[in-house]
């Protein structure tokens, strides 16, 4: 009940053409890919943005008392 096989792919692809059209998927395609290179570039850049930051080098202390 819970598989997906080659027909049930091919029925849903034949849909979603009919529904959209070749033309609106080809774009809807590219702008997928598109976001997600750009999601990719982010997540790799994270770590070297960290490091970037400049820190406060003065100690925070804050007690349950100065509240």
């Amino acid at each position: 009940m819970g598989e997906i096989s080659i027909g049930k792919l091919l029925i849903v692809a034949v849909i979603f053409v009919l529904l959209f059209g070749t033309k609106k998927l080809r774009t809807l395609g590219s702008d997928l890919g598109c976001a997600l290179r750009g999601f990719q570039n982010a997540v790799k850049e994270e770590p070297q943005a960290k490091t970037e930051t400049v820190i406060d080098s003065q100690p925070v202390s804050k007690s349950v008392n100065d509240q």
